[in-house]
């Protein structure tokens, strides 16, 4: 919930940024149009469950059943009063999972730090960039080591060359292959 907090009140800037990234694009237009929602009672659980291993959907409700994550865990925002970017953090939020399935990347410490970078490069949001600084400072010797040599690499140069993450129209692509999604929008294969 802290972090939740810290996302809020330290994105005072990054969040008007998001939000003309997304009203610039087509898709990202219509995302803050309609302002879908990525919750259990609106995930047909057993028809993404269906569809093929690869595809988006599946590899999504993979992630959610192997790390034991619901995508309802995610706080309402309560710091941000412009109602367009509460829903801006709301989506970040919600495609957080999102994230960790196209990035490969599980719940796990060295996971969440990678997670972040791109986060980080992604969206500008210092709760992001600060949890790429100080995640690491939990981590074995061995585990520093391929972080700092291939994954945030991979990571910031995925983040930089893909386009906004939140432009994606998640909800209406879940039939989506994973790798044709990655290619899409430049996000590089995981080390």
């Amino acid at each position: 919930d802290m972090v939740a907090v810290l996302g809020e009140t330290t994105g005072c800037l990054a969040l008007p940024n998001l939000r003309d990234k997304m009203k610039n694009h087509p898709e990202g237009y219509r995302i803050l149009q309609e302002r879908p929602r990525i919750r259990l009672s609106t995930l047909d659980m057993a028809r993404l469950q269906g569809l093929p291993d690869g595809s988006l959907g599946r590899e999504y409700v993979r992630f959610l059943e192997d790390n034991k994550v619901s995508p309802d865990t995610r706080m309402p925002p309560k710091f941000v009063d412009d109602e367009e970017l509460a829903y801006v953090i709301q989506r970040y939020r919600e495609v957080h999972d999102l994230m960790h399935t196209l990035l490969g990347m599980p719940t796990n410490m060295l996971g969440e730090v990678v997670v972040k970078w791109f986060e980080a490069i992604q969206t500008g949001l210092p709760m992001c960039v600060l949890g790429a600084a100080f995640g690491p400072v939990r981590l074995s010797t061995r585990k520093l080591q391929v972080l700092a040599t291939e994954l945030v690499p991979w990571a910031i140069r995925s983040g930089l060359n893909s386009s906004c993450v939140l432009n994606i129209y998640y909800e209406q692509r879940w039939e989506q292959p994973v790798e044709s999604l990655r290619e899409e929008l430049g996000i590089f294969p995981p080390p």
